[in-house]
């Protein structure tokens, strides 16, 4: 039976879910930005919380663990770098699993933002949720690892099956959309980017994309084909951090909430 994953908004610009493994009836949340947002979600739904998954450690993602595990009791998960700074019932790391239920979400490496990140992937129902790796049309900044790390995290997401959903935890994707016009002209990109435009205009999420729209028009997949020409690029990775950095200095305007 397949996962049932319902996304809602919290804090400024942050996406929350909670999973519902169908078979068991077992309830995940997929990081904790606002407990009171999650509590009265589980409520208003009618269920029972059995696991959290944080994806890293940024206060956004796991701010709300201690009070959503003192009202549910649920078993809290996450990496090693979440485990240094909150507590957790068990810390996981790439190549594992974690089972809700009948499903199972492999954990993946998408370090970068963070050194530790992680996302997971629950490939039989083609879905996987990436924190603040991978964004539409758009990544995570450089906030702890080296452009090295965060393009391979890239690339291993990106060798995802192409209809895989992705589930970012923000809603970033104007001020993307806009930078991403702004390096890569190609009609696929215009087009996308005047539908996140009009998405946005009527309030839709662009949550989730999948592998395959982030291949054709995200930048940053393809950073070796777009990032500014100098003879200093010599790696792959050094033209992803070429990109990276224009979009951190980017004055093309700032998504709903004024950041970027």
């Amino acid at each position: 039976m397949p996962l049932e994953v319902h996304q809602f908004a919290a804090l400024q610009d942050n996406y929350a879910f909670l999973v519902r493994d169908q078979a068991s009836r077992r309830v995940a949340c997929i990081d904790t930005p606002d407990a009171a947002a999650i509590l009265h979600e589980l409520k208003r739904l009618g269920r029972e919380l059995s696991m959290i998954l944080n994806t890293h450690w940024h206060s956004d993602h796991t701010g709300g663990n201690a009070e959503v595990q003192a009202a549910t009791r649920c078993v809290a998960v996450g990496p090693a770098e979440v485990a240094a700074r909150i507590p957790l019932d068990l810390q996981v790391r790439p190549g594992e699993r974690v089972v809700l239920g009948e499903t199972q979400f492999d954990v993946l490496d998408v370090g970068g933002h963070t050194f530790g990140h992680v996302a997971y992937y629950d490939a039989i129902d083609d879905l996987v949720f990436v924190g603040d790796a991978l964004f539409t049309m758009g990544c995570g900044r450089l906030c702890e690892g080296p452009a090295r790390q965060m393009w391979g995290s890239l690339q291993r997401l990106a060798a995802l099956p192409d209809q895989t959903a992705v589930y970012a935890a923000h809603e970033y994707s104007a001020v993307n959309a806009r930078f991403a016009i702004s390096v890569d002209g190609a009609p696929a990109t215009l087009r996308r980017a005047n539908e996140i435009f009009a998405a946005r205009a009527r309030g839709e999420p662009t949550v989730p994309t999948t592998i395959a729209l982030e291949k054709a028009t995200n930048p940053f997949p393809r950073a070796p084909d777009l990032a500014p020409s100098t003879s200093r690029l010599t790696a792959e990775h050094d033209a992803f951090a070429a990109l990276r950095a224009a979009k951190d200095i980017f004055q093309g305007g700032e998504d709903e909430n004024g950041r970027a």
